[in-house]
């Protein structure tokens, strides 16, 4: 079991290297096994949740060749139809892709219902309709998720609520469909136009991402390509909001700035000073931070897993700032561990009321979730003493090198190997 410790204190200066995005690979290495041949996959990040989708594709057969760190071959032709073990796909919430990948080539598909970061309620009923209206047969047994269909269908398909998961997973089971498949209501973030983009790259053929209407035509086969992975938005506005909260002058290198304009807005509205580049942003703060009202919102509007991050910055800005959560339920569970710190955070249904304190101190805290866990490191970097943030192993899900990344800015922080409690017990024993 490992923890980070971080003495914080410390302002943040130099460059740092956005790595591809967790939300685009999760998604486009289970869509590698729609097309029968060679798939090359490049500026793939580093991070647990990737490689438990490529053990995934491993484990049911395909051939996978790590070419360098971040360069992966895939494939899929020696792959036979089998479920997905359970004991994989139940622990990351990502897992939900191969049905639609599934459900594309073998017209089947037998895949754990998803685990990963719990913060509420986050049903699949819309991955379910999406498929069902596509002409398959979905139940829930033990746990699985058993989808099939004699053949798939396009269909005209509206989304009840705006879905990232859902609009991916609609789009993954149509590629290979018979006529025309119509999503209304799609989502529209980045990592959604990347995964078209990358089946269009394997001969798909997808209009319309980006926009809330997508349309896509069947097509009879999809072949080989070579494809790099856009970089994390999520990561870039994590160290961004890093940069500002601690102070100092920091350039996010590797970025795409158009994708972080909403995380551009509210940090200058907080006091920061925010320059774009063609493919980086400078993040420079000395004045004292001030309050601003904060809203999470689909694409593309503050996006939902920038809002633990947000919120430590907003903790010690001056004022009284308003956060509030438009897009899940029950994302305030990190608010607990920020209060150990000294913030002065009160919840009332979906908007945190945030008064700004003049300094959080280090003590031990948890990481609840993936982005929490962020939100748990910058607090960790901002506050007086010592802190120590456990159960990283969620962090880890999402943040490629984040301890050489953060030391190379000048913030002290380690990773240390503890004993868990049971470890500790049998030693004891």
């Amino acid at each position: 079991m490992e923890n980070f410790v971080i003495n914080g204190g410390h302002e943040l200066f130099g460059e740092v290297n956005i790595s591809g995005a967790k939300n685009a690979a999760v998604a486009i290495i289970p869509a590698a096994l729609l097309a029968d041949d060679i798939v090359r996959i490049e500026n793939i990040p580093n991070i647990s949740d990737v490689s438990l989708s490529i053990k995934i594709l491993a484990q049911m057969g395909a051939q996978v060749k790590m070419i360098n760190k971040g360069t992966i071959e895939v494939d899929s032709r020696p792959i036979r139809y089998q479920s997905v073990p359970y004991e994989l796909t139940s622990h990351f919430r990502a897992g939900y892709y191969l049905i639609g990948a599934m459900l594309g080539r073998y017209k089947q598909a037998e895949v754990a219902m998803p685990g990963g970061c719990n913060f509420g309620v986050r049903p699949i009923d819309l991955h379910i309709k999406g498929f069902e209206m596509l002409g398959a047969d979905v139940n829930i047994v033990d746990g699985m998720v058993c989808a099939k269909a004699e053949k798939l269908v396009g269909s005209s398909i509206y989304m009840d609520q705006v879905s990232v998961g859902a609009t991916i997973n609609v789009m993954l089971a149509a590629v290979l469909a018979r006529g025309l498949t119509i999503i209304e209501n799609a989502a529209k973030e980045p990592h959604i136009v990347d995964v078209a983009n990358f089946l269009n790259s394997m001969g798909a053929d997808v209009r319309g991402a980006g926009t809330d209407v997508i349309k896509i035509r069947g097509v009879e086969k999809m072949h080989g390509c070579t494809y790099s992975i856009i970089p994390d938005q999520i990561e870039a506005g994590t160290y961004m909001v890093a940069a500002a909260a601690c102070g100092g002058d920091v350039l996010v290198k590797n970025v795409i700035p158009k994708h972080l304009e909403s995380i551009s807005a509210k940090l200058r509205e907080a006091g920061a000073e925010i320059i774009e580049y063609d493919d980086a942003v400078r993040v420079t703060r000395f004045k004292p931070l001030t309050k601003c009202n904060v809203k999470t919102m689909p694409h593309p509007g503050f996006p939902t897993d920038m809002q633990p991050q947000m919120a430590v910055l907003l903790a010690v800005a001056n004022g009284t700032s308003l956060l509030t959560e438009a897009v899940w339920d029950n994302r305030f569970q990190y608010v607990g561990q920020l209060a150990r710190m000294g913030a002065n955070i009160q919840v009332e249904g979906k908007t945190a009321i945030i008064e700004g304190v003049p300094r959080l101190s280090g003590v031990e805290v948890k990481a609840t979730d993936l982005r929490a866990g962020a939100a748990m490191i910058i607090a960790g970097m901002v506050a007086n003493g010592q802190t120590t943030v456990e159960q990283i192993q969620y962090i880890d899900r999402g943040y490629e090198e984040i301890v050489e990344k953060l030391t190379a800015l000048g913030a002290d922080i380690r990773r240390v190997e503890v004993e868990s409690k049971k470890q500790a017990i049998n030693n004891a024993g």
